[in-house]
């Protein structure tokens, strides 16, 4: 591309950190996590999604283990252990699981990021046959990968609040809200439904029609829950239902602190929920309130007297780490979002405020070694703004690079081939990707003449013009010229 950055990132150390992250996931730092005996369930999960499109083999094998540490009842094992034996785990239930890693229950999110790791492990290698994989449960019994993932929408559907959105429980992604067995979460309400539009599409793949019709009767009932967390410019990041704080919504509009959250709005996009002018609106509202010149805020204000029982990032200082800090993670969801709304401009502007090879001129500000992500950049109400941590034990190289690959390059493998949608910078001319794809070279060339942001206006395939942005893959050759011309 034009960018020196972006090039290098992407194919280079960006790359080099997924790999780094899906090997040694949270577990390599004595200092930062302690003698931490485990993998973490949902790191683990989401760093898969990073090197899918590198090696799909080792993705293939470590989903496979990943999957073997989903318990009976539908969730994922918060930790699962270096001697993990599959079939014969204690879990969260029993208290020697407790005892051992300090995990007294099960998170909400946990087994919900099989769902986009799954579908694009399927979509990068064509291996529908994935979901006939039998798999054993962590703690008994053993299943397929489909009914796995059957199991995991179980778990969210027993563990439903009185609005009809998940419940918190221990964690929800972010380990400082807890919201308990009451409480609701908006952000892992937008996993959910793209959880049940994944396994939908799947159902119907294998002629499960009584589930197929389960998943769309639950994602409109879903839906339906979700208008309740609209609040007329944003989504609100969850609810209390119980307790001293009960009725609190948090994030909504005129709230002292915590005013405005990111993720809901950027998953509200990426789930295909608000892909209109509400997921327009709310990215808008959050770019307002949360954009700074190092990135995206968590949110906004930070908690200093108006926190609540289960909001426990009020232990870190002002815009440090989860209470309003930059955290590094979200910043790929937003460029992804930004990209499937087709803003090229602010998706690349994401980008470029979070990149390390950005910040080379700033390095006695970052601080930490460059071209790798950090964790957290700490924001303007810190007097270290800029200043980054924990580099290395971070999932934010996966999220970026899904952000970067499948957003900005459009990039999006899918079961029958490959959609290229790319959605970039206005000021670039294009740019060209070689790709490996199921065993086949791809050589694209991307043409921006009349610098638009996105859109494909014509695409063609050796020569023939592709009806749509989809290349079938019955219709690639072992070597393949493609043009994508955009409008």
């Amino acid at each position: 591309t034009p960018s020196a950055e972006f090039n290098n990132m992407v194919s280079v150390w960006n790359a080099y950190q997924c790999l780094v992250t899906f090997t040694w996931s949270r577990a390599a730092s004595l200092i930062y996590c302690g003698l931490r005996n485990g993998y973490g369930y949902r790191d683990t999960v989401q760093d898969i999604q990073g090197i899918i499109h590198i090696a799909p083999e080792l993705a293939r094998e470590k989903l496979l283990f990943m999957l073997s540490a989903q318990v009976t009842g539908g969730a994922g094992l918060p930790l699962v252990k270096f001697t993990h034996n599959a079939g014969h785990e204690d879990t969260p239930d029993d208290d020697s699981y407790v005892k051992a890693t300090g995990h007294p229950s099960y998170r909400a999110d946990d087994a919900l990021w099989l769902f986009p790791t799954v579908e694009k492990y399927i979509g990068e290698t064509g291996d529908t046959a994935f979901l006939d994989e039998v798999v054993p449960y962590a703690n008994a019994q053993e299943d397929t990968v489909y009914e796995h993932l059957k199991r995991a929408i179980e778990f969210s559907a027993k563990n439903l609040g009185i609005h009809g959105l998940p419940a918190g429980l221990h964690a929800d992604w972010n380990d400082c809200l807890r919201l308990g067995k009451d409480g609701e979460t908006v952000f892992v309400a937008f996993q959910l439904f793209m959880a049940l539009g994944i396994l939908r599409d799947y159902a119907a793949e294998k002629d499960d029609s009584d589930y197929a019709g389960y998943c769309e009767k639950f994602r409109i009932k879903l839906s339906e829950a979700l208008e309740k967390a609209w609040n007329g410019q944003w989504f609100v990041r969850g609810f209390i239902n119980s307790g001293a704080d009960k009725g609190k919504v948090i994030g909504n509009k005129g709230d002292a602190e915590a005013e405005i959250w990111l993720n809901p709005q950027s998953w509200s996009v990426i789930s295909g929920f608000a892909r209109d002018e509400r997921g327009r609106q709310a990215m808008a509202a959050a770019d307002k309130a949360l954009n700074t010149p190092y990135g995206l805020k968590l949110f906004d204000p930070p908690y200093d007297k108006c926190f609540f029982e289960g909001a426990l990032m009020p232990v870190f200082n002002l815009d440090v780490k989860e209470n309003g800090g930059i955290f590094s993670q979200p910043q790929g969801w937003a460029i992804l979002s930004s990209a499937l709304l087709g803003d090229g401009n602010k998706a690349f502007e994401y980008f470029m405020e979070t990149s390390p090879a950005a910040m080379n001129a700033k390095a006695e500000i970052r601080v930490i070694e460059p071209y790798a992500h950090g964790q957290f950049t700490e924001s303007r109400r810190s007097p270290y703004e800029g200043r980054s941590h924990v580099h290395w034990l971070t999932g934010t190289a996966s999220t970026v690079m899904v952000g970067c690959v499948e957003g900005i390059c459009g990039m999006r493998p899918v079961s029958e081939g490959i959609v290229i949608d790319p959605s970039i910078p206005a000021e670039w001319d294009g740019f060209k990707i070689e790709k490996t794809f199921r065993g086949r070279k791809l050589y694209i060339t991307v043409e921006n003449p009349n610098h638009s942001q996105s859109g494909v206006k014509e695409m063609y395939l050796n020569g023939k013009l592709i009806t749509g942005n989809l290349i079938p893959e019955a219709d690639l050759t072992d070597v393949n010229d493609i043009k994508v011309i955009l409008i």
